[in-house]
């Protein structure tokens, strides 16, 4: 019997390790970018060269340089067009809104330069319903002057933030230091004219109970909002127990002021936001000024320390300052007791 023949295996090969790909990190130039661009939207590199006011040679080593900073291609060549590759895709979905941003900043840039204007933040409710109807005023008298709002609910800060001017409302002694006070606020029940034909008259607190009642869905939010919330209103006059026939909750002081307008119930409003709706006849309040409520928040203005000696926004101020003291008389606010404040020690 023959011994068998070993067969001896091959030597094992080490594993061979990919090879590495050395990605750039300098930022691609802005050139390549919108060469992409135009090729992309157009997928003809003789159109995109047309559009750039560039020849179609150098649209071609503009793309030929962007794939070697990204590291893929781009675009799949063909004999009279491209398509873009998936990589190409995505840059381009990204890209374009980004460019588009960037094109619309440069040009707010340019339209301001040398111009004077006027950047305020405040929220949207003050803004939609005191601020913005009040601003044709102003421009009529100062029709060189740009104004810019920032209408959110976030704080800033005044010392480094891009605005001039802040409004808001504070608790008195949480308000920063030398803010100007503006006016007060009490709360006053009011409906529609129509709707309150529609129903039997209001003559105590009690028959409130016969409407839907408007509030804001969030007044567990703030402590202090608890102040101004129905309930509140309730324990004042008397009718703790009451229930309304429902309730109808908003976020926002405007969203509760337009369901009013609308007919769809009773609110308790703020009066300086509603002072020239209540003036023009389209909200009425339902019942005398003894049962409006006290609340604890009072509005302001907060001049940014950069800001305070640019001739335009003082003129702002002092304007805003008249128009603050129409809406006191409008609310029958007698004087503004508390003219500056200043952060308690």
């Amino acid at each position: 019997m023959k011994p068998s023949k070993l067969i001896t295996p091959p030597p094992t090969l080490p594993a061979t390790a990919p090879p590495l790909v050395h990605l750039r990190t300098r930022p691609v130039s802005v050139g390549n970018w919108r060469a992409f661009l135009a090729v992309a939207r157009h997928l003809n590199f003789r159109a995109a060269a047309e559009e750039l006011s560039l020849t179609q040679s150098a649209v071609s080593r503009q793309i030929q340089s962007l794939e070697e900073e990204v590291g893929v291609p781009l675009f799949l060549r063909h004999t009279r067009a491209v398509d873009l590759t998936t990589a190409g895709g995505q840059l381009f979905q990204t890209l374009s809104p980004a460019l588009e941003r960037l094109d619309a900043a440069v040009r707010m840039v340019r339209q301001s330069a040398g111009r004077k204007n006027v950047a305020i933040t405040t929220w949207a409710s003050f803004a939609s319903m005191w601020l913005i109807p009040r601003l044709e005023d102003f421009q009529r008298n100062y029709p060189d002057i740009d104004i810019r709002i920032d209408a959110s609910d976030n704080m800033v800060d005044m010392e480094t933030a891009d605005v001039d001017l802040a409004l808001r409302s504070y608790v008195p002694g949480s308000q920063v230091h030398s803010a100007i006070r503006l006016f007060g606020e009490q709360l006053a029940v009011v409906g529609s004219p129509w709707l309150l034909k529609s129903m039997e008259p209001i003559r105590t607190p009690a028959d409130v109970a016969n409407f839907t009642l408007i509030e804001a869905g969030d007044a567990h939010r703030m402590p202090y909002f608890e102040w101004i919330t129905w309930r509140r209103w309730f324990e004042v006059n008397g009718v703790s127990r009451l229930q309304p026939k429902r309730w109808l909750y908003f976020n926002y002081a405007q969203q509760i002021v337009q369901a009013t307008l609308a007919g769809q119930g009773l609110s308790l409003a703020r009066m300086p936001l509603v002072a020239d709706s209540l003036a023009a006849g389209d909200l009425i309040e339902v019942l005398p000024d003894s049962y409006r409520l006290d609340s604890p928040l009072a509005y302001w203005l907060v001049i940014g320390p950069r800001s305070a000696q640019r001739p335009e926004i003082q003129a702002f101020c002092a304007w805003l300052q008249l128009q603050a003291q129409l809406t006191r008389t409008a609310i029958g606010e007698v004087s503004n007791t508390e003219p500056r404040a200043h952060t308690p020690s």
